[in-house]
């Protein structure tokens, strides 16, 4: 994986900040509410979120990782629905206490890689749910997931996620999206705007690379909002299009968004692709035929 390469040619400073104060958060929120209280996601408690994001004797995600990256990046991408049911369902029983021990496994099996791993294994492909990425970025993933469920136990009764883990989530989402757009071949730029500021990256034949945007500008294609509307949206726990429609989110150069059409046809399960069909919305309407490219027209 040669030339640009977003977050991980960034370095581990940048990225371990972001990370590891996402899970000290969420350690704290998860500390802080009854896990047995049901949360948003249809079927999940508040105990389902937290087991899924912990490592477990038989469920240890990043040391799969790691290995993957170490081999090459061969293999083939897990399913992330059939394993999130087998490790929910594996540890329904846990103890609260059982629970909590570990995530700070996880948190803790992230820092040790931040610290004793090679750097140069940063920069190495592993295989991710979304693909081959390096394995940096999908370390800086578990900002955009701690963001979201974040998000997920504010239904259970926690406080909702600092600006600074929305902020994490975000320059998450942007790297794996600039990582797929330049992995598929498309040369764009995309912003994720929002009043605080937000992440952008662009991509050409030599990779991607990944920036800030500062608070009130917004260049070129965007999408423009709360970063919790943003995060929520991304992950499909809202819908999009009801939110534009009322202005709560903004689209900025539909055209240039759906030049990652690409993305969303080879890896339909993409964070962020309920945003990249809003732009198809835009354009065609939910019958229209831009719509129907992303497979949401009828």
């Amino acid at each position: 994986m040669g030339g640009h390469q977003g977050m991980a040619g960034a370095g581990r400073d940048e990225v371990a900040g972001m990370v590891l104060g996402a899970w000290d958060e969420f350690l704290a929120r998860a500390g802080s509410v009854d896990l047995d209280r049901r949360s948003r996601l249809p079927g999940w408690r508040a105990h389902d979120i937290c087991v899924h994001l912990g490592c477990w004797d038989d469920h240890a995600a990043l040391a799969d990782l790691i290995a993957s990256a170490r081999s090459g990046g061969r293999g083939t991408p897990p399913d992330p629905d059939a394993v999130n049911a087998r490790v929910t369902a594996a540890h329904r029983d846990a103890s609260r206490e059982e629970v909590l021990a570990a995530l700070r496994r996880n948190r803790e099996a992230t820092t040790r890689y931040l610290h004793e791993e090679p750097t140069e294994l940063d920069t190495a492909p592993t295989v991710s749910v979304v693909g081959r990425l390096p394995l940096l970025s999908v370390v800086l993933g578990q900002a955009y997931e701690l963001a979201v469920h974040g998000l997920d136990l504010v239904s259970c009764g926690a406080e909702p996620p600092s600006a600074a883990v929305l902020q994490s989530g975000l320059a998450a989402l942007t790297d794996v999206t600039g990582a797929l757009a330049a992995s598929t071949g498309i040369r764009g730029r995309v912003t994720l705007a929002t009043p605080d500021g937000g992440w952008g990256f662009a991509a050409d034949g030599n990779g991607w690379q990944v920036h800030r945007v500062p608070a009130g500008v917004v260049e070129g294609p965007a999408v423009e909002g709360a970063a919790d509307l943003l995060l929520d949206a991304a992950s499909g726990r809202v819908n999009p299009v009801p939110a534009a429609a009322r202005r709560r989110l903004k689209v900025h150069d539909v055209g240039g968004l759906l030049q990652l059409a690409p993305i969303v046809q080879q890896v339909p399960g993409i964070p962020g692709g309920p945003i990249l069909q809003l732009a198809a919305r835009t354009v065609g309407g939910a019958g229209g035929v831009v719509g129907r490219l992303f497979g949401r027209g009828q």
